[in-house]
């Protein structure tokens, strides 16, 4: 499986690819951030970010998206850029019918590194270890991008699979009343 991960933001927008599988040795194809300048109008970052998106996806062809989930922090300025970059990110994905799954950074710690409380040195020393790489990519964003990849390769896919399952029971039920009904 091939993900990619993203790390929303309106400045630095990390993006990493991720290939492997639950139980198989995981393997960078790519890492790096979507860069745009605070001087520019918000639309124009945006579309900035768009594109970039859209050329990591057309370049690297992944299976699925993993974008991490917004949370709330304490400057507002930095929740909507981070909340609009990462609408993006979705709009993206979909539109190329791309299953996406939202992690929280807890969920990617926890996954990372086995304790949802981490550090980013503990989650950025562990995605160094999980991918056998020689250093740290930089800035922080990239790094987070691949953490986010590698929690999807490793929990993202099981959660599709129950979601699927749990959808796929709800509509038997769903179909199986409305039979009742036209008896």
């Amino acid at each position: 499986m091939r993900v990619l991960g993203i790390d929303p933001g309106l400045t630095r927008c990390g993006v990493g690819v991720v290939d492997g599988s639950v139980g198989r040795p995981l393997s960078m194809v790519d890492v790096g951030v979507i860069r745009t300048s605070s001087d520019l109008p918000i639309a124009q970052r945006l579309v900035t970010i768009e594109k970039g998106l859209d050329a990591w996806i057309e370049e690297h062809r992944p299976d699925a998206v993993a974008v991490e989930r917004v949370f709330a922090r304490s400057d507002s300025s930095t929740i909507m850029g981070t909340a609009q970059a990462s609408g993006i990110a979705l709009v993206v994905a979909a539109r190329r019918g791309l299953p996406i799954t939202m992690h929280t950074p807890s969920e990617v710690k926890a996954a990372v590194s086995g304790n949802g409380r981490a550090d980013k040195a503990q989650v950025g020393a562990m995605v160094v270890r999980i991918l056998r790489l020689s250093e740290l990519p930089k800035p922080a964003d990239a790094a987070d991008a691949l953490a986010l990849a590698i929690t999807h390769v490793w929990r993202g896919a099981a959660s599709n699979r129950l979601e699927a399952a749990v959808a796929q029971q709800q509509a038997l039920v769903k179909a199986q009343k409305q039979k009742m009904r036209t008896r």
